[in-house]
């Protein structure tokens, strides 16, 4: 890593090992680093070292240790109330009108990447730095988005609405390597962090039990478990229990003959519409609310691209044509399992990431208010 003029640097410290190192590697580097952590949610919870669960009591400590081992500063910044209107209402409003949100996704656009790096200007930093498993690198002309070194960790699915604005102040130095030279850096320098698991739950919902946390914060209207022919099947609690591809917990009695999925979600009527599991492919998504890393469309509809439509699948072949409205509609070579409103769409380019929206089954340009809005490289709006 090239090293600079002693410019400051804000890390945005989790307590994970990731976060930890790139403060680590950035110090090494010669940077002027300052530890942040953003306390986000009320917990006095305490958890052990080998908890999976992020951005809990005991994550601030293991951060303020591992800058205190390093000799730099750490500070904690309050978001709470920014974490519960951007992130927490989000979510519940999502899975209220049937759609799946993805709270990592509301974090890093609203907090990370923009709370914080106002914050980086008050602390006359240059740069704000994570742990995201990511690379930036500046053609010369423009700033791309790529793919992690390890792409088992790569995390630029989460990271497709940031814009050239953002990107220029940006740093991933966990992304040049993988996972295993990372916890080595770790264990070289004695980090307390170094054998720390890497969070899997959702932060304000410790125990995983998002149906429970759902129905503690809204009470959920139960409805009719339709089929894909419109016979009623049964009822159900609530459309908040429910995402595309379910086939646990439905609440079916037996004899339908084949195992049932959940195929749709309608809010407006409040049904669950249940079906066979070929049902599930389908080779067209549209996307709203498309951000290009770019910050323009100066690419041809009928640009063939790489598509993922959740964090863990695999690219697949597809093309990208742009509509009015930030749409974007999406034709994929071979159907794609269980896509789902809500959920992000992403689109590559080889290594680079060219852009990215969010999943809709069909395209409704007059009504685009329940989603994060960019503009002009800056998210306005997270929930309407």
């Amino acid at each position: 890593m090239k090293k600079e003029k002693k410019e400051r640097i804000i890390v945005a410290m989790s307590g994970g090992v990731d976060s930890s190192v790139a403060a680590l590697l950035l110090h090494k580097a010669g940077y002027d680093v300052i530890g942040v952590t953003m306390r986000l949610w009320k917990s006095t919870q305490k958890t052990s070292k080998f908890s999976k669960q992020c951005c809990s009591v005991d994550d601030i400590e293991d951060a303020r240790m591992v800058c205190n081992s390093l000799g730099i500063p750490h500070y904690v910044f309050n978001f709470e109330n920014e974490f519960q209107q951007h992130v927490v209402d989000y979510f519940i409003k999502e899975y209220d009108i049937g759609r799946t949100p993805h709270p990592c996704l509301a974090c890093n656009d609203r907090l990370k990447f923009d709370f914080l790096l106002n914050k980086a200007i008050k602390l006359e930093a240059k740069f704000v730095a994570t742990g995201h498993y990511a690379r930036i690198f500046n053609d010369g002309k423009e700033f791309k988005l790529l793919k992690a070194i390890d792409h088992k960790k790569d995390q630029s699915y989460v990271l497709f609405n940031l814009g050239q604005k953002e990107l220029s102040r940006l740093m991933f130095p966990v992304g040049e390597y993988n996972k295993s030279q990372i916890r080595e850096f770790a264990e070289q320098f004695d980090l307390e962090v170094a054998t720390k698991p890497d969070s899997q739950e959702i932060c304000f919902i410790p125990d995983g039990d998002y149906k429970k946390f759902i129905a503690e914060k809204q009470k959920p209207s139960p409805g009719l478990l339709k089929s894909i022919d419109g016979e009623t099947l049964g009822t159900h609690p609530g459309i908040q229990f429910f995402t595309i591809g379910q086939r646990r917990g439905i609440g079916l009695n037996g004899g339908t003959g084949s195992p049932m999925h959940v195929i749709a979600i309608d809010h407006k009527s409040n049904e669950v519409i249940i079906g066979p599991e070929e049902f599930l492919y389908k080779d067209k998504l549209f996307a709203s609310k498309v951000n290009f890393i770019s910050g323009n469309l100066n690419f041809n509809n009928g640009t063939e691209v790489e598509v993922k439509i959740r964090y863990n699948s695999e690219p697949q072949p597809a093309v990208i044509n742009i509509l009015q409205g930030d749409y974007a509609e999406i034709n994929f070579f071979k159907p794609q399992r269980s896509i789902t409103p809500g959920q992000a769409v992403v689109f590559y380019q080889d290594e680079v990431l060219i852009g990215g929206g969010f999943i809709e089954l069909s395209y409704q340009f007059q009504n685009q208010q329940d989603l994060p809005v960019r503009v002009d490289g800056n998210v306005n709006q997270i929930i309407g």
